[in-house]
């Protein structure tokens, strides 16, 4: 019980985050679209650059994100596919990115750094680089495709550079090389605007929120999606990598729990936004994930980690 207080306590400045967000949003005007081009194109990749370039790689390593990165993607189509009998309207092609992500940057740093240090955060770093290569390809992909042709869709997700950023620091560091010095703070300070920025573009997207924006199926598909398959996908490898694979260590199969138990991801309302497919249903539902989260971690981190 301890343990979850603390943890408890140290995710409240999150919160103060989204708020902050919504008084941004509600009474300066600010651009939750603008803010998400910045974060989707250039404050993400740099995430995305340094956390690999200051990860330890080993062939295991180097594989975590892929193996990330399937479950994500059969978690996303199989919601997709349930979703597609009970949701009509646009929201279906986010459920992908409300089921098969999670805030796993914005959110699920800071409790990774509260649970496991910083030896065990460059762990879980490389373990949510695989959700965050499923957002800004396959999640893109399957959220722009019921807005464009598949070839405009193909096109946007090439364009996308945090793929491009995971391999070039892949590459970087098996060749040695480490980022130097004088650009260290830069990278730390981007870190931070990956939090806070991410936070708060839940806020501004809630500004004109009401209820769940009509739509309480997606909710509900998003929430058993996010908080009763994932857990249950990571779970089930937990147990056969333990008794029969043993390709990894308990510090991964405790980091990749982390990564599904977090909340809906903040980038969902940020692609959602750029799409502008379903943005205040996006908003509206992670915001009440994040909110549901605040008790929901704490305790699966008390039964489970």
């Amino acid at each position: 019980m301890a343990a979850a207080l603390a943890l408890l306590y140290k995710m409240l400045p999150l919160y103060v985050t989204v708020a902050l967000g919504w008084i941004a949003g509600r009474y300066l005007d600010a651009s939750g679209r603008h803010i998400a081009g910045i974060m989707l194109y250039i404050v993400t990749p740099s995430v995305v650059f340094s956390g690999v370039m200051s990860a330890p790689l080993s062939a295991e390593v180097i594989l975590l994100p892929f193996l990330t990165f399937g479950l994500s993607t059969l978690i996303a189509l199989v919601h997709r596919a349930l979703g597609r009998r009970w949701i009509h309207d646009d929201s279906i092609n986010i459920v992908p990115l409300s089921t098969g992500t999670g805030n796993t940057g914005y959110f699920g740093i800071p409790v990774a750094l509260l649970l496991f240090g910083q030896e065990g955060l460059g762990l879980y770093i490389v373990a949510m680089l695989g959700t965050t290569l499923f957002e800004t390809s396959v999640g893109f992909y399957l959220a722009a495709r019921g807005r464009e042709g598949v070839k405009e869709c193909l096109l946007r997700v090439a364009r996308l550079p945090s793929v491009y950023a995971f391999a070039l620091a892949v590459v970087l560091n098996l060749s040695g090389l480490s980022i130097p010095l004088v650009f260290e703070p830069l990278f730390d300070n981007l870190r931070g605007a990956y939090s806070i920025f991410g936070m708060m573009i839940i806020g501004m997207g809630i500004v004109s929120f009401r209820g769940l924006a009509g739509n309480w199926r997606f909710t509900w598909l998003s929430f058993f999606g996010k908080f009763v398959s994932w857990p249950l996908v990571a779970l089930l490898f937990w147990w056969l990598d333990s008794q029969w694979l043993g390709l990894y260590s308990l510090d991964v199969h405790q980091a990749l729990f982390l990564v599904s138990i977090t909340p809906i991801a903040a980038n969902t309302v940020v692609i959602a936004t750029l799409l502008d497919t379903a943005p205040r249903q996006a908003a509206g539902t992670a915001l009440l994930s994040t909110l549901f989260a605040l008790i929901y971690i704490p305790i699966m981190v008390s039964i489970f980690l």
